[in-house]
Parts: structure tokens; sequence; C-alpha cells
């Protein structure tokens, strides 16, 4: 973001490589409430 506010593409890429396929895992689904809870512990 800090280098162009025009030319999002490498923001895009960054995003792209840290999203998932398998958006109809269970098992997906219950890790990222599980990492929801710890990060609210933690606070």
């Amino acid at each position: 973001m800090i280098q162009s506010s025009v030319n999002s593409a490498g923001l895009k890429s960054l995003l792209k490589d840290a999203l998932t396929d398998e958006i109809h895992s269970r098992e997906m689904f219950m890790k990222g409430i599980d990492y929801s809870y710890y990060y609210e512990e933690n606070e």
C-alpha cells in the first residue's frame, strides 16, 4: 500500500497466496473459529 495507491497488483498477489480454496471444509471452518478464540484470549 505504501508503494502505490493506484497499482494494487502487489497487494492482490499477496492476498491470493494467503487465501484457501477449501471454503466448504468443516475442518478449515473450525480451525478459523479456534484461532478467533485464541486471539481474543490474548488481549
